[in-house]
């Protein structure tokens, strides 16, 4: 099973606007999805992936933009064009999976090809290909009441692709999953549509199944675009607080720029318990003015901790804290330290012997730190 190269499965949405009443939903939602390319809509409950999602599906009828799937236009609040779901050449995973209990695996998936009146030798073909795939050909029988979690995933899964549908949709389809099989699950998605190679749409609140799995990650919140791009560029080069926030784990300190040199940015953070304000350096995007206010993420792994005050710091920004409390993770402790009233948050070794109150000085280079205008 492939996907058909000569049909356009490009996703193209402009200008999607979606209300419910008085409440915007998703507001001036653009974007361009490559054929067989892998999107994550990505963001807290309530931002609008769900919403764009559905009106992606045919389950929610815009209230402004076009969506265009290839060549056609399936959905125009201007034009007053709305395609039905099964008009759409989509399949879709849903969270519940619904798969039905009273039929079998093999007549769970083949349900798709029979509603479009496809040959009985089609249909099996087909369906064993799928459950090929998935690795559930030797359960093609079993009624889908004696199946695990996963293995009904399965089920929703092959039974998504098994008449090859352009444009697949996932609508967080692991969430009811348990956390070793949500990453037993996250990496076989990831295989079967690399393999069947299939352009799909994926939303989830989780940032680490988007940044694993996804070609792109579009963030959004308040119903709104916040980022579009790549998972190592979203992480390492968030556009605004909310995203470096979201996107893994970040510190964010408040400060004012007093000073920059090219993209290298002097702050200043004010001083919550008395004394003199602190004082570092940060990267950042040039065009940040004098006295801005801005925000500086700094992620934990980016951050040294020392017992001792360094001899040799002299490129580094020095920080001196006191130790709040740490959490035992396995592979390392996350640690938080206060410095004079600012929270910063850092990964050690497991094996570091750390007590509450106790002197540490962190160190971290001004290209770790991130100056994010407000």
């Amino acid at each position: 099973m492939s996907s058909n190269n000569n049909i356009d499965a490009t996703v193209r949405i402009s200008g999607l606007d979606k209300h419910f009443g008085p409440e915007t939903a998703v507001l001036d939602f653009n974007i361009l999805i490559e054929q067989g390319e892998f999107v994550t809509l990505l963001g807290p409950s309530g931002c609008g992936k769900t919403t764009t999602l559905r009106c992606v599906a045919g389950l929610e009828r815009p209230d402004g933009g076009d969506i265009f799937i290839g060549d056609q236009l399936v959905a125009s609040y201007e034009q007053d064009v709305y395609l039905n779901p099964e008009d759409r050449n989509i399949g879709m995973v849903f969270q519940s999976y619904a798969v039905w209990p009273h039929m079998t695996v093999f007549d769970n998936v083949a349900y798709g090809l029979r509603v479009r009146r496809a040959g009985k030798s089609e249909i099996k073909k087909r369906t064993m290909r799928a459950l090929e795939l998935v690795g559930l050909d030797h359960l093609a029988d079993r009624y889908a009441t004696k199946l695990s979690g996963g293995q009904r995933q399965r089920v929703a899964l092959a039974r998504a692709i098994v008449y090859e549908p352009r444009v697949i949709l996932f609508d967080e389809p692991l969430s009811n999953l348990d956390a070793k099989l949500r990453e037993q699950m996250r990496d076989e998605i990831v295989r079967l549509q690399k393999e069947v190679g299939i352009t799909s749409i994926f939303v989830t609140h989780d940032q680490s199944e988007a940044l694993v799995m996804s070609d792109r990650v579009v963030v959004m919140d308040k119903a709104v675009i916040q980022q579009v791009g790549d998972p190592q560029d979203i992480y390492a080069n968030p556009a605004n607080a909310f995203v470096a926030n979201f996107i893994g784990v970040t510190s964010l300190l408040k400060g004012r720029v007093i000073g920059h040199s090219n993209s290298i940015y002097d702050i200043e953070l004010p001083s919550i318990i008395g004394g003199e304000p602190l004082r570092l350096r940060a990267t950042g995007e040039t065009g940040i003015g004098e006295e801005s206010e801005v925000h500086v993420s700094l992620r934990p792994e980016d951050v040294t901790l020392n017992t001792d005050k360094p001899s040799d710091a002299e490129n580094l920004n020095l920080l001196e804290g006191k130790v709040i409390d740490t959490v035992y993770l396995g592979s390392f402790l996350e640690c938080r330290v206060d410095v004079k009233g600012h929270e910063i948050n850092i990964q050690i070794d497991h094996f570091e012997n750390l007590s509450r109150d106790q002197t540490v000085f962190l160190t971290f280079r001004a290209e770790h730190a991130l100056c994010l205008a407000n």
